[in-house]
């Protein structure tokens, strides 16, 4: 069964990304195909007001990120319960993928860097990172009443923020499952009396992730770059919206990234699920089609969002790039 869960989230992710794969072919006998998935992707400034066809308001991103604070949260903390009650962080399981798991009948390996894809304190970044852009989009992005999405790129949202953070668990993610469904099971039956206490030796634990090897330490470090990034291109953007609702107009954004590359914060998205990738060691195929799709997703985005503003302004800066920069 877990091989099912692992295949059906790599076939997700190639379902997902194909199609935007194909579209951005240069082909001329795809320029239907290539019409249809581009308005897929449009919203807000990209999509025309007069089309209200198949849309939601574009304030329907917070339910994105409602799903993946929610979805995460509850990873987070199974993940977390499952290290700490079955395989304790003291233990030598962690450094010995010989030692089998008591609680899954002794079938599972479990081991720090081949077991659990992204380590326990990136799964906790990912949810901050989740929270934080809650946040932004409630408070900070002040989107239109007018701004609207497609259905499609709202349904595509939602799987998404559902699946991306399946992926960075789903090598351990049926030992988990089992784990909690025994707990709840033994909670319900023996009640909370009898229930055996989780003691969290925070020495250790601090220990441990001091031993985490030079590749979670780079990948850290990159998430954090392109959190840092994305959070001050959000500002800018949110700034802009304030002064738009006031003058009803659209300006040219500057600072930050925004001086290289049209849409910095896609960039920025990139930065963070390569920090991810690299911190995974790179070994994992399910993360390594998570990112492909990331990239090809937000390059997508932000070609049309490049095009809007050619079009928009005739001063926009020349040698500012759709997503890459001073390459694409």
């Amino acid at each position: 069964m877990e091989v099912g869960v692992v295949g059906l989230l790599r076939t997700a992710w190639i379902a997902a990304t194909l199609p935007i794969f194909i579209a951005a072919l240069p082909f001329s006998w795809l320029s239907s195909f290539r019409g249809a998935v581009w308005g897929f992707a449009k919203r807000g400034k990209t999509m025309q007001t007069s089309s209200q066809k198949f849309t939601v308001p574009q304030k329907f991103f917070c339910h994105f990120y409602l799903v993946a604070v929610a979805w995460t949260t509850v990873l987070l903390v199974a993940t977390l319960m499952y290290a700490y009650k079955a395989v304790p962080l003291v233990s030598d399981s962690l450094l010995h993928p010989s030692l089998s798991n008591p609680f899954t009948g002794g079938s599972h390996i479990f081991s720090w860097h081949k077991s659990l894809s992204i380590p326990i304190s990136y799964k906790y970044s990912v949810w901050r990172s989740s929270l934080r852009r809650l946040f932004e989009t409630i408070y900070v992005f002040n989107y239109s009443s007018s701004a609207r999405m497609h259905i499609f790129g709202y349904l595509t949202g939602l799987f998404f923020y559902t699946a991306a953070p399946l992926s960075l668990c789903c090598n351990n993610i049926l030992d988990i499952y089992k784990f909690s469904i025994n707990g709840v099971a033994e909670f319900i039956v023996k009640g909370k009396s009898s229930m055996r206490e989780v003691e969290f030796d925070w020495l250790q634990l601090v220990n441990s992730l001091l031993k985490l090897g030079w590749l979670q330490w780079i990948g850290a470090a990159i998430f954090v770059w392109g959190w840092i990034h994305q959070r001050q291109c959000h500002a800018i953007l949110g700034s802009l919206r304030e002064n738009s609702e006031q003058n009803d107009e659209y300006v040219i954004p500057h600072g930050d990234w925004f001086e290289i590359v049209s849409s910095p914060h896609y960039l920025a998205e990139i930065v963070i699920y390569a920090g991810l990738l690299v911190a995974s060691g790179g070994t994992d195929l399910t993360i390594w089609l998570l990112f492909g799709f990331v990239v090809t997703n937000l390059a997508l985005a932000a070609a049309e969002t490049h095009r809007w503003y050619l079009r928009k302004f005739e001063s926009y800066p020349k040698k500012r790039r759709a997503i890459i920069p001073f390459i694409y």
